[in-house]
């Protein structure tokens, strides 16, 4: 049962999440990863795990924004990232993978959000849900449980952390 399940929730957010994947490849023409291939790869990674579990469909997609995070980090660490200069934004309207211009900087950006979850776990999951999953407002605060207010403040004061933090290791 566990598998259909798994099935027809990744059927159901496949081309919403190849889209986000997509803006991989037009932010970064260095990247190994198409799209499709992203996209693949994180099903591959999600049916392996045998204690997944999800509440709901947004759930399911913060989850394969989870593992569509760790596959991108996982290959731009494989290509030997170079520290650059990081031009990270979070634009307000469409925070996504697409506001970076190249895996280097996507780079820097996990790790300055795990130092973030260290000092702060739900604003880290808010940075993972909107900047790597793409979900609004709405979609967080009802994947984590919260009151809009509550991403909508957590969400400023973690871009002001971030912003912060990458400026400070450029």
């Amino acid at each position: 049962m566990r598998e259909k399940n798994f099935d027809v929730l990744f059927a159901a957010a496949y081309e919403e999440l190849r889209k986000l994947a997509g803006s991989i490849r037009r932010t970064d023409p260095n990247s190994t990863l198409s799209p499709t291939t992203l996209v693949n790869e994180a099903w591959l990674k999600l049916a392996r795990a045998r204690d997944l579990e999800w509440e709901s469909p947004l759930h399911f997609k913060r989850i394969a924004a989870q593992a569509m995070r760790q596959l991108l980090i996982g290959a731009a660490r494989r290509r030997g990232a170079q520290k650059r200069p990081v031009l990270v934004t979070f634009d307000e309207e469409i925070p996504s993978m697409s506001d970076t211009t190249d895996m280097d900087q996507v780079l820097r950006l996990d790790a300055a959000l795990e130092g973030l979850a260290e000092l702060s776990p739900r604003q880290a999951s808010i940075v993972e849900s909107r900047f790597f999953g793409g979900l609004d407002v709405a979609e967080t605060a009802q994947v984590l449980g919260v009151s809009e207010a509550t991403v909508a403040r957590d969400w400023r004061m973690a871009k002001a952390w971030l912003s912060r933090e990458l400026r400070r290791d450029s």
